[in-house]
């Protein structure tokens, strides 16, 4: 089955959503304004029931069938969340909040999913229950998390959860899809170097913290190149270094360092923490200095389970006419979580030929409407069958 005619026929106006959404973007949990429009469309649509301030300010629409004989209920998510970046586009509908963009194509993510939740709200042609849910915080916040730890998915009995997410690069409207570990475990961590400031005339008094963190950015690769295994997948990344002074003839005493450390698999996660910790503190103590090292423990990696994998693949090449194997995602992705409580599976929907996501003159793709709904809407009808 290909795209479906009704979202062809209601793509200007899922547009229209998807960009009043862009012109204004919000953060984390600040989707006040977001999430009342959503809350607002799923009322207008005639939901069953409409839930707000779950994971803070988390939104979820209840969608019945025309029947319950089966019992099953599904749940479909969208991040609604945009991103700290000043956006470069040049679009009529650029963003009108300075330092924010949706950078990601979250507000793709919501469009689609209200225009799905539109459709199923008019069609009701499936056996069973659907809960549309829109998230905040995706980008750092966790927000998937505190849907969660809300009770959300005993609350309404979901059973089963999908998830999507644009791709640049991959051909507009197509889709990939992989089982097992998806998108990485994402970690941060700081490392505080102490040594002996001075005149930068006289390094023989010193410690000096910026060598000292010189060789410990260049040690900290060994994990990656000499600890994992090579088939497994660890990124570390040293992506800040600041230092206590300033000024050209001053030795610091200090220097900071931040990074990410990305995992496909949690041994080797728990590798990465406990090298980390020990080439630090061993570099600084061979050369004089100290290394407190704080490591904090992100979203974890994203597995899809396989019968829902194989399913939404199904459905997808039911859309476009095929389905890809999706590479491996070092980045990260908190409906992480909601897999963790429920099974289910993630897709990527193709972008086209534009920027990558997060760069300020990324913009989501509207041809790419239709595809996407259709694919949430065959999920639901494939999966709840009417009767």
């Amino acid at each position: 089955m290909p795209v479906k005619n009704r979202f062809s026929d209601l793509l200007p106006e899922i547009t229209a959503w998807r960009r009043d959404l862009h012109e204004n973007p919000e953060l984390l949990f600040d989707t006040h304004r977001t999430s009342a429009i959503v809350a607002e469309k799923l009322e207008s649509f005639g939901c069953d029931e409409i839930v707000t301030g779950l994971g803070r300010t988390g939104v979820v629409g209840v969608i019945k069938g025309k029947s319950d004989e089966s019992g099953k209920v599904i749940g479909l998510r969208a991040d609604m969340d945009a991103l700290p970046i000043h956006e470069q586009t040049g679009l009529d509908y650029a963003s009108k909040t300075e330092g924010a963009m949706h950078a990601c194509g979250h507000d793709g993510h919501t469009a689609m999913l209200l225009g799905a939740a539109k459709y199923l709200s008019e069609t009701r042609n499936f056996d069973g229950t659907v809960v549309v849910i829109f998230q905040p915080a995706e980008e750092g916040g966790g927000g998937g998390k505190e849907m969660c730890d809300d009770g959300m998915m005993e609350r309404f009995g979901i059973q089963e959860v999908y998830g999507m997410h644009n791709w640049p690069g991959q051909p507009v409207g197509s889709f990939a899809i992989r089982p097992g570990a998806f998108f990485a475990a994402a970690d941060q961590f700081d490392i505080e170097i102490e040594g002996k400031g001075g005149h930068a005339a006289k390094p023989h008094e010193t410690v000096d913290s910026t060598v000292v963190a010189a060789q410990m950015i260049t040690a900290l690769q060994t994990i990656a190149s000499r600890n994992a295994d090579p088939v497994e997948q660890v990124v570390l990344s040293v992506t800040s270094m600041e230092s206590s002074s300033k000024a050209y003839n001053v030795i610091p005493q200090r220097v900071h360092l931040k990074g990410t450390v990305r995992t496909l698999n949690e041994d080797i996660r728990d590798l990465a923490e406990k090298r980390l910790t020990e080439v630090a503190e061993g570099v600084a103590a061979t050369m004089g200095a100290t290394a407190k090292v704080t490591y904090h423990r992100g979203y974890p990696v994203m597995v899809n389970s396989d019968a829902q994998t194989e399913f939404a693949a199904d459905v997808a090449a039911s859309v476009a006419g095929t389905c890809a194997e999706a590479p491996l995602v070092m980045g990260g992705e908190d409906f992480a979580y909601m897999l963790e409580e429920r099974p289910g599976a993630y897709i990527l929907v193709g972008n086209g030929d534009t920027a990558a996501v997060h760069h300020p003159e990324y913009n989501f793709n509207d041809d790419a409407i239709p595809a996407g709904c259709s694919w949430w809407a065959e999920i639901v009808e494939q999966r709840m069958p009417a009767g």
